[in-house]
């Protein structure tokens, strides 16, 4: 019996110190906790859901799951530059989380990389300026060596996002999770969901 409680106890004290390294790192999050209401994802094909039947694109699967709405602004075909052109689409909404992925457009037009990053930047500054949390969702930047991990994780650092990195991993090339040669079906949206959930829901409280 006295056991029992030595363990129980040892669970309590591991789980307090679990939320509190959680909240602890939260607090890096610029914006957290946000005072707007709309979750938003903003992008490219890939948020759009290009690949998938109605439904199940991982926005979608992503509201399900988290009981809310989010308002889906993925236009297939974006780069950095086209999204930097839409920002403006963001002012019909008060934004408490946006989801922002884009880059694998620039990576197969060959957009030098660092105006792809100077141009993710100047999106993530102009969210974050509306009080927005962003949730930043990598992509890969090559097929043999990845280039833009390293941007992507020095861009967070250095905005304090939260992110996701390369949602596309473990999905592409692989049939069973692909719709074509780079977006997925609706098996491999829903991996992305799975793997975006765990670091969203917990910007919502």
């Amino acid at each position: 019996m006295h056991s029992k409680y030595v363990i129980t106890a040892i669970v309590v004290v591991f789980a307090g110190i679990g939320v509190y390294w959680y909240f602890l790192d939260a607090g890096t999050i610029r914006n957290y906790p946000s005072q707007g209401t709309d979750i938003i994802a903003f992008g490219d094909s890939l948020v759009a859901g290009v690949g998938a039947t109605p439904g199940h694109d991982f926005v979608s699967l992503l509201s399900q799951q988290i009981g809310q709405p989010i308002v889906n602004l993925g236009v297939s075909g974006d780069t950095t530059a086209r999204g930097l052109m839409r920002l403006a689409e963001l002012d019909a909404y008060n934004p408490k989380v946006v989801m922002v992925l884009f880059g694998g457009n620039d990576y197969l037009q060959r957009v030098p990389q660092v105006r792809t990053f100077e141009n993710l930047t100047e999106i993530v500054e102009s969210i974050q300026a509306k009080g927005a949390i962003v949730l930043l969702l990598g992509v890969r930047g090559g097929l043999l060596n990845d280039h833009f991990d390293t941007e992507f994780k020095k861009l967070q650092k250095t905005r304090d996002t939260a992110y996701v990195s390369d949602v596309l991993d473990g999905i592409l090339g692989k049939q069973e999770y692909m719709s074509d040669e780079i977006h997925p079906n609706g098996t491999g949206y829903a991996r992305i969901a799975e793997r975006v959930y765990p670091v969203l829901a917990p910007l919502l409280k």
